[in-house]
């Protein structure tokens, strides 16, 4: 999976991140991971860019957010 980076993210946050989002190869693994939080984090947006990609918005940390594009 690749990551692109928009932002600065703090050394030790990114390789956090890398490694959580290194198992989630589907729309599945993530929707399954968020749900797996306590307490559950759910979607917080689904942007769609046209009738065949989206990308999918979730709140990782206070102020930190994932977007997953997905085709």
């Amino acid at each position: 999976m690749d990551i692109e980076w928009r932002t600065d993210v703090d050394p030790g946050a990114r390789r956090v991140i890398e490694a959580l989002v290194s198992s989630q190869h589907t729309l599945e693994d993530v929707v399954r991971w968020s749900l797996s939080l306590a307490p559950p984090q759910l979607i917080a947006d689904v942007v769609v860019q046209d009738e065949y990609n989206h990308d999918v918005v979730l709140e990782h940390s206070a102020g930190v957010y994932l977007v997953y594009d997905t085709t």
